[in-house]
């Protein structure tokens, strides 16, 4: 069975605005850990915002990462796109809770959720997320979007820690629902 695996861009207050983490510089362990994660992936789940982002920069890169990370299928979850350009991409049908769980007994490896905060939170509050990947750069920002939803719990178990020399803390936390 695929796992369902959630990486995240926060701050130490757990805010996931990628656009104010500007505090520490990409380096060669950052690096490390997104390498790690494309090895490990078979396809990406993205929402609207996520999907159109990446679909407008993603093609223009170069290089083996680009190449890999373009070439994994993608699952959208949209209510209002038509068409997808990035290929290759699918439209999810349906519920996303059902249409996860029908993604998870495939086959093709495991499906990472990249950014996409509103679909994070879905499933994990369906109790569909098996690992969450952090890299949580050394700011509080104090208002943004929390990675957590408000007044939700969920119970986690810490698999490692890792800091980076940049300040950067990497993190993999497994979801209680799926020891």
């Amino acid at each position: 069975m695929r796992k369902i695996i959630v990486t995240e861009f926060i701050s130490v207050d757990g805010i996931a605005d990628v656009e104010k983490l500007t505090q520490a510089t990409w380096n060669s362990e950052m690096d490390k850990f997104k390498n790690d994660e494309l090895s490990d992936s078979g396809a990406m789940l993205l929402g609207r915002t996520t999907y159109q982002i990446f679909a407008s920069s993603w093609p223009k890169e170069t290089g083996d990462f680009a190449d890999r990370f373009n070439s994994l299928p993608k699952y959208v979850a949209s209510t209002t796109l038509k068409k997808l350009d990035w290929r290759p991409s699918e439209l999810l049908k349906g519920a996303l809770p059902e249409a996860v769980r029908k993604l998870k007994q495939g086959s093709g490896g495991n499906v990472y959720v990249h950014g996409s905060i509103s679909v994070a939170q879905e499933l994990l509050r369906h109790g569909l997320v098996d690992r969450i990947r952090l890299l949580s750069y050394p700011v509080a920002l104090g208002q943004g979007k929390p990675f957590f939803a408000p007044g939700e719990q969920h119970e986690l178990e810490l698999i490692s820690a890792t800091p980076f020399t940049n300040g950067v803390l990497a993190m993999e936390y497994a979801a209680a629902n799926t020891k």
